[in-house]
């Protein structure tokens, strides 16, 4: 099926074509058509299946019909970086509708907020904080609003914005359109979902786990040899784009700062940094100025860098739905890519659970001289010769790939290049 599909607005479908999009993504296939009918709907699929432009593009479809100059759709996201984001896709897609968009969040200057509000915009991406300073000041009017979108609900969650939400919800009428996306469903979540949403349809794409496109590398590591394992890891493996992720500002930091000495080209992305300095970060990075990326967490959401082939947990997440965020930044749009985590002797606990989670497709590795040993698997049989279910052999010097296959080069796994027709992925 193409867009075609959907009868959209000539002035937005041409806006897709400009993209040069052309099949939609499962999400979008089912929820796009719903979501024109003006049914609430709560969206449940994985980081990087194409989940924006499933509620942007009958969001544009909607606005083309009735007045402009009042906000009529609110989009509320948890991060700077995908309230851009989000920002961007209603730009390039809506191009020619002349329907206009506003980002909201903090860390700027909110004056020019309060300047672009005031020539009449009919959309607004945001963040929770930073809305509610514009609705406090009374800069913002949100009672003509027809559709509420809570884009990665459950990030929200993570970062404790709920009430926050609630607060919003109250300024803006009751007889609306909701839409809300996720990754994963926590029961907090459901419960909002039940306040917010009337006779949802639920649509689920897939399983809320990694995507089925990336291969998952662990290696037992001590602390003090991860810097050297990430360097090693880099050298000898076939890559693209790479973004690695640290649990701290200051470890971000610290790693960038070590890799760039060694003469990477590497940026970090952190809290730390004003949203300039931000945008300037993940502009290098698309546009290959950066090969790597250092970044905290606040990067698993909003980063949308098609080339991104190996994201590298060089300090394990706190939850196994943390690893899925992180991870849904490679293997995006059916390509496929690789993760590489640095497991420590305190992180055996999520490890196990991820490797339950994961089965065949998580193998250990090692690397001579750098990690440790594999861990015991209490899954494991008596007697195996192997720790791990699915562990792979390793070659002359000590390190541990997958079997050449082609395209790729002995000893080293191969590199991911796109291929085939291009899908929405945002």
């Amino acid at each position: 099926m193409s867009f075609e599909k959907f009868a959209l607005d000539e002035k937005i479908f041409a806006g897709v074509q400009s993209q040069g999009y052309t099949t939609p993504t499962p999400i979008q296939l089912k929820s796009i058509p719903p979501i024109m009918e003006g049914r609430d709907v709560m969206g449940l699929a994985q980081t990087g299946t194409g989940k924006t432009a499933a509620f942007v593009l009958p969001i544009l479809q909607r606005l083309m019909q009735g007045p402009r100059g009042h906000v009529r759709a609110l989009i509320i996201a948890p991060t700077r970086e995908l309230s851009e984001q989000t920002h961007e896709v209603i730009e390039q897609l809506g191009r020619r509708t002349q329907l206009r968009s506003a980002s909201i969040y903090g860390g700027v200057n909110i004056n020019r907020q309060i300047k672009k509000l005031h020539d009449r915009v009919d959309i607004i991406s945001a963040c929770p904080g930073r809305l509610l300073d514009h609705l406090n000041r009374g800069t913002v009017d949100l009672s003509h609003v027809e559709v509420l979108v809570l884009d990665e609900a459950d990030h929200m969650f993570d970062m404790g914005f709920l009430p926050d939400i609630r607060r919003i919800v109250k300024r803006i009428p009751t007889k609306r359109q909701t839409l809300l996306f996720s990754a994963t469903m926590p029961s907090d979540v459901q419960h909002l979902a039940n306040d917010l949403l009337q006779n949802p349809l639920e649509i689920r794409i897939g399983r809320t786990a990694p995507v089925e496109t990336v291969s998952h590398r662990f290696y037992p590591v001590q602390m003090d040899t991860k810097t050297d394992l990430l360097k090693d890891l880099l050298d000898h493996t076939e890559r693209e784009s790479v973004l690695v992720f640290t649990r701290t500002k200051s470890r971000a930091k610290s790693v960038a700062g070590r890799l760039d000495k060694s003469g990477y080209k590497v940026i970090s992305l952190h809290g730390n940094l004003t949203q300039q300095k931000r945008q300037k970060a993940l502009a290098g990075f698309r546009d290959g100025q950066y090969e790597i990326m250092i970044a905290t967490d606040i990067a698993a959401r909003g980063i949308d860098v098609t080339n991104i082939s190996h994201v590298i947990n060089y300090d394990m997440p706190e939850t196994t739905d943390a690893y899925t965020h992180r991870i849904g930044r490679t293997g995006r749009a059916s390509k496929t890519g690789e993760a590489f985590t640095f497991v420590t002797a305190q992180d055996a606990g999520l490890a196990y659970s991820l490797k339950k989670t994961l089965g065949d497709r998580l193998t250990y590795q090692s690397v001579d001289g750098l990690t440790m040993a594999v861990p015991a698997d209490p899954a494991s049989h008596p007697g195996s010769n192997h720790s791990v279910k699915g562990m792979k052999t390793q070659n002359g010097n000590g390190r541990s790939f997958s079997p050449k296959t082609p395209g790729s080069r002995s000893g080293k796994p191969r590199s991911f290049k796109p291929a085939g027709r291009r899908s929405w992925s945002h």
